[in-house]
């Protein structure tokens, strides 16, 4: 995140002697994104973060790729995903490039036993279902309904949820995901025009020190390989920590829209950025208010991107048939619009209910073996009456 945050006990100056009541050193350690040239924490452990006792071999977790190319509007089904009891088992991965993998996971249990670290990407769980506490080494989070966790590769984590009813859809990037430039100054803070401010983000809370020895299981991902790594410290072990680079949680209620007299382009929907795509969000907002304005968006072509929607809730009056937890494709190349319909049916309505997260990355996207097994076939065909 863009601004400077501190919780527990850190030295005076960075890199020198911090140490414990016993006299011992903290040991420091320097987590950061782009190497050494972009945002940056220290982390001050209980133990070194070093301390591997084991590491077992690898579980391979490679998408299974069937169509490496795509020229059709698609629609997946992805409530039918069955939910899992283990989080990591339950994650998905649906559509794929080498910029974004998306993902969607129905967890019913806690991660009680083990760690997760992505080694490979930041990653963005958007909470559909379900609520509970996301625990890092830099603190707590609580989560619910409409969140998106943005947690920074490197972070090792667990997800403690209060019932067995989770759905989440999961957006992993090799590259750093931030909000976007354009709403911030040259300090890093967002301007006024931005659809949400430093005040709307949750930040991590409620440091705990395991200062614990044993046998802690991190499976840490990296190329599509799981390592099981069994390390002889507890890794949530900080007495304090300070910089830009921490998880954080942001409510998809709190993002709040912009509007204008006549129908407005996805952009004005962007919350967050990668390299070579953007995450948006569609909330409930008054309709164009020009008096003969038309609210239902225009047929456009997908020149530069595939564009990919997530339906959470609500109705959409450019569709005649949406359900939650839906995943429309629509391929860069064809053009795409409202359905049959819809577009009279929009005029003289005031405002849209609709809820959705909505994803275009700039180069096509792969589909899997398992979004073809969630595939309505005949989505293709909803334009023609």
């Amino acid at each position: 995140m863009a601004f400077y945050y501190k919780l527990g006990q850190v030295p005076r100056k960075r890199h020198t002697q911090f140490r414990k009541p016993d006299g011992t050193l903290y040991a420091e350690e320097l987590i950061s994104t782009e190497g050494f040239n972009s945002m940056y924490s220290l982390v001050y452990h209980s133990h070194p973060p070093t301390l591997v006792k084991d590491i077992g071999e690898p579980i391979n977790v490679e998408p299974k790729v069937a169509q490496s190319k795509n020229m059709r509007n698609r629609s997946f089904i992805t409530f039918k995903t069955p939910p899992t009891n283990d989080y990591l088992k339950s994650r998905v991965a649906l559509l794929l490039n080498t910029d974004i993998t998306i993902s969607v996971a129905a967890p019913k249990q806690s991660m009680t036993d083990y760690f997760f670290k992505n080694a490979d990407s930041d990653e963005v769980l958007f909470v559909h279902e379900g609520s509970g506490t996301l625990k890092t080494i830099y603190g707590q989070i609580r989560f619910e309904y409409g969140d998106y966790l943005v947690i920074p590769r490197g972070t090792i984590y667990q997800l403690e949820f209060n019932d067995e009813n989770n759905r989440l859809l999961v957006i992993e990037s090799p590259t750093p995901i931030y909000p976007p430039k354009r709403y911030q100054n040259s300090f890093g803070q967002l301007l006024e025009h931005s659809p949400y401010c430093e005040r709307d983000i949750k930040l991590p809370e409620n440091l705990v020190t395991h200062d614990e020895k044993g046998d802690f299981k991190v499976f840490i991902k990296k190329q599509n390989l799981l390592y099981p790594y069994t390390y002889a410290t507890h890794p949530f072990d900080a007495i304090g920590w300070d910089g830009y680079c921490y998880p954080y949680g942001f409510s998809i209620h709190d993002f709040e829209p912009i509007t204008g007299r006549l129908h407005m382009p996805p952009p004005i929907h962007q919350t967050f950025e990668g390299r070579n795509f953007v995450i948006c969000s569609f909330v409930p907002r008054m309709y164009d208010y020009h008096p003969q304005s038309i609210p239902a968006p225009y047929n456009h072509s997908n020149v530069d991107s595939d564009e990919i929607l997530y339906y959470v809730d609500g109705d959409f009056m450019s569709r005649k048939h949406v359900e939650r937890g839906m995943i429309t494709l629509h391929p860069k190349g064809i053009p795409h619009g409202p359905h049959p319909g819809t577009v009279e049916k929009s005029i003289g309505k005031t405002e849209t209910k609709e809820l959705a997260v909505m994803i275009d990355p700039f180069y096509p996207l792969q589909i899997t073996e398992e979004a073809l097994n969630l595939e309505d076939p005949n989505y293709w065909k909803s334009w023609v009456e």
